[in-house]
């Protein structure tokens, strides 16, 4: 069920799967649909209740300008925590994925108590920018293509299908499925209220700007042997944007973490993963 809530003086849309007797499962990624209907349904059927929400700037979520926005990381982190308040959660089990791996690894860290679990996919250490000489950085071939993008009619949605698509080619190991990331960009696409605000897809893709201007505050990694709840790291073996070396020094630097790699995987979670991501989630959540 789909809702507005407010938390942290901000509107965000949140919607939730399952029996709210189940275990709770907080799933943070820039959209909601960065977890897909078909995953969440498949993990509520399993007993868990699954809450997932827009960040700001995505989706039906508060708007402002990603090239210069008006919150800090740390804000999107409390946004996480008020998204379980709204929903009478005092903990959940908690999964982050890519950038929203940084909000989860903050909220297990700046709030431990409300952290069951945790759960990092395709994500890393060090917040936006240059990252520590020991971690890989972003592809070359990835990065000429966030760099030099094409013009984009952000309120024509075949140009933004095709444009987004091409992001999603980028980003996607070597079994990329275009038929399922064309589905899934569309429905990103229409659920967002282009009608109202013809800027807002544009915004919404712009989250990368936006964790890269916004200030990210004190550095973390350093903090992450301090980290209470059990964690499962999962990484695709040909992530281009933060390639498996960060995923293996999160798994190392998180006492007792796994790490679980996703092979032909980029940053992305594709259906023919779920046999086994949904299996080590079930393990790793009861």
């Amino acid at each position: 069920m789909e809702k507005f809530i407010k938390a942290n003086g901000v509107e965000l849309c949140a919607e939730t799967f399952g029996d709210a007797a189940g275990p709770p499962i907080l799933l943070i990624g820039n959209t909601m649909l960065t977890w897909p209907d078909d995953l969440c349904e498949r993990l509520a059927a399993l007993r868990r209740f699954v809450v997932r929400y827009d960040l700001r700037d995505t989706g039906r979520s508060t708007s402002a300008d990603p090239e210069a926005p008006g919150y800090t990381l740390r804000d999107l982190v409390e946004d996480a925590a008020g998204v379980l308040d709204a929903h009478d959660l005092p903990a959940a089990h908690v999964a982050g994925f890519g950038p929203g791996g940084w909000i989860a690894q903050l909220l297990a860290l700046d709030h431990p108590g409300r952290v069951t679990t945790l759960t990092l996919v395709a994500t890393r250490p060090t917040a936006p920018g240059p990252s520590d000489e020991d971690l890989p950085e972003h592809a070359p071939e990835l990065m000429a293509h966030i760099m030099n993008p094409p013009e984009v009619d952000w309120t024509d949605r075949a140009s933004v299908t095709a444009f987004m698509l091409e992001s999603a080619r980028h980003l996607a190991g070597p079994a990329f499925d275009e038929a399922e990331a064309r589905a899934s960009i569309e429905r990103i696409y229409d659920r967002t209220p282009i009608g109202t605000d013809p800027g807002k897809a544009h915004r919404a893709n712009q989250m990368a700007t936006a964790f890269a201007a916004m200030d990210s505050g004190d550095r973390w990694r350093e903090r992450l042997p301090a980290v209470t709840a059990p964690t499962l790291v999962v990484h695709g073996e040909d992530d281009p944007f933060f390639p498996l070396g960060n995923g293996r020094a999160l798994a190392a630097e998180i006492p007792g973490a796994e790490l679980l790699t996703l092979p032909a995987t980029g940053s992305e979670l594709p259906r023919r993963t779920w046999d086994t991501v949904v299996p080590a989630l079930l393990r790793h959540t009861s």
